[in-house]
């Protein structure tokens, strides 16, 4: 872990709590894996809600799940990667994996606001409304918890929207080619790069995650299932190639709540400011 006491440029964040809600296990680390171990080394109680457990995913290699379940290797994986990034506590829902847009609705949104009266957060991390990449299940998971903080009208917690930016994962494609892995025309878990940020909306906040990039790394790759085999770029990119691409995290802030407390403003600069 980043020994952010001895930065005297590393902002203090002591006694703060940030709730992060994704759809499955791996989503917390691609997305904005580098931005939870930051908050964490400084102080930052990070609570991570999944909201399945990703049963009805890919399998890189068939002998990670010998027993057929899925579900709970990934939940295992999930573990593993929350305690490299430093987060403090981690729920995994049991909602159906590849309908959560459909199904359960009134149950997601009652955990979602159940998450956030327990925990009182001083933020709140989900999808933006692209869900990176058109996922239906982000999609469905960015609009319950949209839904829920908004429920909470003017003492709703800041939410903020992560997003990526366009070419970003082509990019990654490429630096992992270049070591000998990852096929010029090999996708995502079936996903095209380009579809990562396609038509996303403009971020207001960039996170420097340099520093943390080798966790961010180390995270992606304890989901085994998910990043494992050749073709992955995450089982080739190296450190270098990762701070480049990875090294910056890019998050939406969502117009709801009223003139709670800043989070994740104190890590980061508004995008709109930064060089091109």
């Amino acid at each position: 872990m980043a020994d952010t006491a001895k930065d005297p440029g590393e902002p203090r964040l002591d006694g703060r709590t940030v709730l992060a809600v994704f759809a499955h296990p791996d989503d917390e680390s691609l997305a904005c894996g580098g931005t939870l171990a930051r908050l964490a080394d400084a102080g930052v109680r990070v609570v991570l809600l999944c909201a399945s457990r990703g049963e009805a995913g890919s399998i890189s290699d068939p002998t990670l799940v010998p027993d057929g379940d899925l579900g709970a290797v990934r939940t295992r994986e999930l573990t593993a990667a929350a305690a490299i990034l430093g987060v403090r506590d981690v729920l995994v829902l049991d909602h159906p994996d590849g309908d959560l847009r459909w199904d359960d609705v009134p149950e997601l949104h009652a955990d979602i606001v159940g998450a956030i009266q327990h925990y009182r957060p001083d933020a709140v991390v989900t999808f933006d409304a692209d869900g990176l990449y058109w996922h239906l299940d982000h999609v469905g998971v960015h609009e319950r918890t949209l839904t829920a903080v908004r429920s909470f009208g003017i003492a709703a917690p800041p939410l903020y929207f992560v997003t990526m930016l366009k070419g970003m994962m082509r990019e990654i494609m490429k630096a992992a080619h270049a070591k000998g892995g990852a096929t010029p025309d090999s996708g995502l878990w079936g996903i095209t790069p380009d579809a990562f940020g396609d038509s996303a909306k403009p971020p207001t906040l960039a996170i420097d995650v340099r520093r943390w990039v080798p966790r961010k790394l180390a995270a992606l790759r304890c989901h085994q299932t998910q990043m494992g085999g050749r073709d992955h770029p995450m089982a080739w990119i190296d450190e270098d190639d990762a701070r480049r691409w990875l090294g910056v995290e890019y998050f939406r802030r969502a117009d709801v709540g009223g003139d709670a407390a800043i989070v994740l403003e104190h890590l980061g600069e508004r995008y709109a400011t930064r060089d091109a």
